[in-house]
């Protein structure tokens, strides 16, 4: 959430970032509430401190206080509820240097790298490919669990491990420590990430009312909550690399990317997440980009890289970059990767502070990044890597991790469905 002293002191850049993002709040609204809220805070602080300095000879007058404050006490819950859930409603603001725009369209691409491939054949798509290599099932996931679920099988669940694997290792060398998190969170934790406010955002969460826990989109915010209510030291920057499953309804997306695995209710991620200080936290966000360049780089896939505008950028987030890889089944750029730079504004639901050089706590910032979302970038391992005789090659910093050097077609197979051997 903001400052709510920036709130009372800065309004009209509140009322510009919330038309920048496209997000309806009425910062006046809120302000005659935070007034209102105030005030009762004086009066009722006023009243106590009579009631403390009421001798024994006068118990009526300590009683007419006590009262009095118990009156109160329920006008001053309320106004509480009503301030503290229009404050939650604000997004952070953006950075000066974000593009102004209404939507994705909008969107600045801020460099390309590598090229698309030309094949000298008709290239397939990632759901004929995964049908015909035998490692994504998508027609008996959705016999058991419903659209927009897959098997991922065979060369196709070494792939995932060899991804993880690969990005594990990639990042324990840069710092970042190994996390496996829960993959569920309390109503309180949840919130705090700033993905939970309003209606829309949970009809796109999962949520299990008997246990009061959401599934998380993204291991981003089960990291962040493990921090919840911590004072850290943050001598260094603390930087963590999560893999878990991640759950979303995608309920915005009706009609889109309905066929194959692109937008999946269920998928795998390895996740970067930093928490620092105000002062390193530019510089984290650039580490974060440059580990993504790298690992894309190390996979030979051609990519973009996208500086997000304001109408794009999301609620919690003052800056963010999307990587978007090259998919030739779709004949266009899709995202990949983001990498958000949220400020204190995570920090401050989550209260989550550090001791400065004069020993006095303030917000950390928190940042977080794509290392791999599986699903995608299997689909543009297989579209980019596409052999004439229908087998993918995989990328060669894969191979000691996966165990093999090519996926083929079942049916050119002599050794059953799984064929391991390294080619």
């Amino acid at each position: 959430m903001l400052d709510i002293k920036f709130i009372r002191e800065n309004p009209e850049k509140v009322k510009e970032a919330c038309q920048k993002k496209g997000v309806t709040c009425d910062v006046d609204a809120f302000l005659d509430v935070d007034a209102k809220k105030r005030k009762m805070m004086v009066i009722t602080e006023e009243l106590r401190a009579k009631q403390n300095k009421v001798t024994k000879d006068n118990i009526e007058e300590g009683k007419r206080l006590k009262e009095e404050i118990k009156k109160l006490q329920p006008e001053f819950d309320e106004i509480t509820a009503q301030w503290e859930k229009m404050l939650y409603q604000f997004p952070n603001i953006p950075f000066d240097d974000v593009p102004v725009g209404k939507d994705d369209s909008e969107n600045v691409v801020v460099r390309q790298v590598g090229k698309a491939p030309k094949f000298s054949f008709q290239p397939k798509d990632h759901i004929q490919l995964g049908k015909e290599l035998g490692i994504i099932d998508i027609e008996s996931a959705a016999v058991a669990s419903g659209a927009r679920f897959y098997y991922l099988k065979n060369e196709g669940a070494l792939l995932e491990r060899a991804l993880v694997d690969f990005a594990f290792d990639v990042l324990k060398k840069k710092g970042f420590m190994p996390v496996i998190p829960p993959v569920m969170l309390n109503e309180q934790a949840a919130r705090g990430t700033g993905y939970f406010d309003n209606d829309n955002d949970k009809q796109e969460a999962y949520f299990l009312p008997e246990d009061k826990l959401y599934l998380t989109g993204t291991s981003e915010q089960s990291v962040l909550a493990m921090n919840m209510k911590k004072t850290l030291e943050l001598k260094t920057p603390e930087r963590y690399v999560a893999f878990s499953t991640c759950f979303r309804r995608e309920s915005g997306s009706y009609g889109k990317d309905t066929k194959g695995i692109l937008r999946v209710h269920q998928f795998d991620k390895v996740e970067m997440v930093i928490f620092s200080k105000p002062e390193d936290a530019q510089k984290e966000h650039e580490l974060i980009l440059s580990v993504e360049e790298d690992l894309m780089k190390n996979l030979g896939l051609p990519y973009q890289v996208v500086n997000i505008c304001t109408g794009d950028l999301g609620k919690p987030a003052a800056k963010k970059y999307d990587i978007e890889t090259w998919m030739p089944g779709q004949n266009r750029y899709r995202e990949t990767h983001s990498t958000s730079n949220c400020t204190d504004y995570q920090a401050r639901r989550l209260e989550i502070k550090y001791k400065d050089k004069t020993s006095t706590l303030q917000y950390v910032h928190t940042l977080n990044g794509t290392a791999f979302a599986i699903g995608r970038v299997i689909i543009a391992i297989l579209e980019n890597l596409q052999q004439k005789d229908g087998s993918v090659k995989i990328p060669r910093v894969l191979h000691k991790y996966a165990g093999f050097k090519v996926i083929h077609p079942v049916k050119y197979r002599t050794t059953g469905i799984f064929h391991g051997k390294i080619i």
